[in-house]
């Protein structure tokens, strides 16, 4: 497989991530380099370790993930998206805080990185070498991470409160997305 076709698919991959980021990143006051840091390296590597997970699996685990995998990202990001929508309006919290939840970074981590579990899988039914790819993606998706957590920081400042009913609707809405290109597409 040529680089520029792994290049373009770790920039698909690695946009949900970064519209995760910048949601989540609208909460960030504090320690925005510290952060942008550290969500880019939890992203980047549950991007760069699903392909790898995928292909080891290779096509027994091929139905399960065409199956389920999109359902589980839609209720994944359904729930932590209606979360942020409901803390907003509320005002309990602009966002969903990335400093105060470890279980939420992981849950957001897991679901938007399915997708490259599944793409693991394609590579291994190809019979294509898994080390670069998988740098690749996790070399992507910690850049635009990082990037997407300053984005949002930004954001945030000038929004406010409204940042966390939009954060929460992009992620309601990319677990939607997700959920129709697998039913319809």
């Amino acid at each position: 497989m040529e680089f520029a076709t792994t290049l373009l698919i770790a920039v698909g991959l690695a946009m949900d991530a970064f519209a995760v980021s910048i949601s989540g990143g609208a909460a960030i006051r504090e320690g925005r380099i510290q952060w942008a840091l550290i969500i880019g390296a939890l992203f980047g590597g549950f991007q760069a370790g699903m392909p790898v997970l995928g292909w080891l699996a290779g096509t027994a685990l091929a139905s399960f993930v065409g199956t389920y995998g999109p359902w589980i990202a839609f209720l994944l990001l359904a729930l932590i998206g209606g979360k942020m929508i409901v803390e907003a309006v509320r005002g309990d919290g602009e966002s969903v805080r990335f400093e105060n939840g470890a279980t939420v970074l992981l849950l957001l981590a897991i679901a938007t990185s399915i997708d490259a579990l599944a793409v693991g899988v394609s590579f291994a039914v190809l019979d294509t070498p898994i080390a670069l790819p998988a740098t690749t993606i996790g070399i992507v998706t910690f850049a635009f991470s990082a990037a997407g957590v300053l984005l949002g920081s930004a954001f945030g400042h000038i929004m406010g409160r409204k940042a966390g009913i939009v954060g929460g609707v992009i992620l309601v809405g990319i677990g939607l997305r997700i959920l129709l290109e697998h039913l319809f597409f």
